[in-house]
């Protein structure tokens, strides 16, 4: 029986570019110096471009920075939270209830299927959902 006992010192990384917490990394290059005869040199690099789900972690940031609005952000982090917890409840109440799972699954899917051949199926009916999907994500952040 034969067995293999390896020690892998892993060499330093060398990290150029600059990264943000909450902003686009526009190039970030990450390298590992080939030291010895045998060992693997690895770069890496990360490029994104604006989108929206960036302006919408910006606009999260801006909202934070201000001192006034922080209070309200947490208030409303524990009120989705207790709203969570009290729908759950009410929803695990409801499936106890004989009849009324199987109805409210009935109703879901026929629900979904709507959904489905309304917004899904066809191109215009898809394009028409994310302009509405935008259309409220700006009206929610006030842009």
């Amino acid at each position: 029986m034969a067995s293999v006992v390896a020690k892998l010192n892993p060499p330093p990384l060398a990290i150029s570019g600059r990264q943000f917490l909450f902003g686009t990394v526009q190039t970030s290059t990450l390298s590992i110096p080939r030291t010895r005869q045998g060992h693997l040199a690895i770069t890496a690099k990360a490029t994104s471009e604006s989108s929206e789900s960036s302006s919408v972690v910006q606009s999260l940031k801006n909202i934070w920075d201000k001192p006034e609005d922080r209070v309200a952000v947490i208030g409303f982090g524990i009120a989705a939270i207790v709203g969570f917890w009290a729908s759950s409840n009410l929803i695990a109440a409801i499936d106890r209830l004989p009849l009324i799972p199987g109805v409210f699954e009935f109703v879901g899917i026929l629900f979904s299927s709507w959904f489905v051949y309304r917004y899904l199926l066809f191109k215009p009916d898809r394009k028409e959902l994310f302009q509405a999907i935008s259309k409220s994500i700006s009206d929610i952040l006030g842009q």
